[in-house]
């Protein structure tokens, strides 16, 4: 069974897979810290599967790009985990979260995070063999700004309040197909799915270099 987790924004999600499904799955919006959140709230999801902890065969974690402080207490519990019972642990870009979740689409799709300072860190996917593959790195933009390239209409999806999207709306018209707020919540359970691929390709990562994807290394500053 994988444990996933994602902790890269104030939208935290757990997620417990088997392989054939998802067996339990947690999200909320954060109001302590992760640190005081996130541990109990991964006690409490293993205790609702038999085996618990001694169960687990694997841990698939959000690298982000995301919150400094989220994307770090997420990662130490999940390298915890991982050694402490010795199973693999991939870690998985927080934006593949968020595509992985959308249904087929002709055309290309942006999916977004707030990145702080007023910020959006975007991932553009184009549609290959049935998945959202990736397409270049991470960029950051502003609501403002998100979409004045495209040419044709593009799905966009992730974080985005209702400000932001009627303002991307009205600015754009028929240039964006915005996924509805429920398509945009970065659920834990496709977490999961990627990770359980990536496990089963045995392209598992190594404990001790495993680190944050912060938008730093995206070439501009973090926040």
């Amino acid at each position: 069974m994988l444990l996933a987790i994602d902790t890269a924004t104030r939208a935290v999600s757990l997620a417990l897979h088997d392989g054939a499904r998802v067996r339990a799955e947690i999200n909320w919006e954060l109001i302590d810290p992760h640190t005081v959140e996130l541990t109990p709230r991964v006690a409490w999801l293993l205790g609702q599967v038999e085996g618990g902890a001694r169960g687990l065969t694997g841990l698939a974690v959000s690298i982000g790009p995301g919150s400094f402080t989220g994307l770090r207490g997420g990662l130490a519990i999940a390298k915890g985990l991982a050694l402490a019972n010795g199973i693999p642990i991939v870690g998985i870009p927080t934006l593949d979260v968020v595509a992985c979740a959308q249904p087929a689409y002709k055309g290309p799709l942006v999916a977004v995070l707030h990145a702080g300072r007023g910020r959006l860190a975007a991932m553009t996917y184009k549609r290959g063999r049935g998945v959202w593959q990736a397409q270049g790195e991470v960029e950051v933009t502003t609501v403002d700004q998100i979409g004045q390239d495209w040419s044709k209409t593009t799905w966009l999806c992730g974080e985005l309040d209702a400000a932001e999207r009627a303002a991307i709306r009205v600015r754009l018209g028929d240039r964006v197909a915005l996924a509805s707020p429920a398509q945009s919540l970065r659920r834990a359970g496709f977490l999961a799915e990627l990770g359980w691929r990536r496990l089963g390709s045995g392209t598992v990562d190594d404990l001790d270099s495993l680190k944050p994807l912060y938008i730093a290394t995206a070439g501009v500053a973090a926040s």
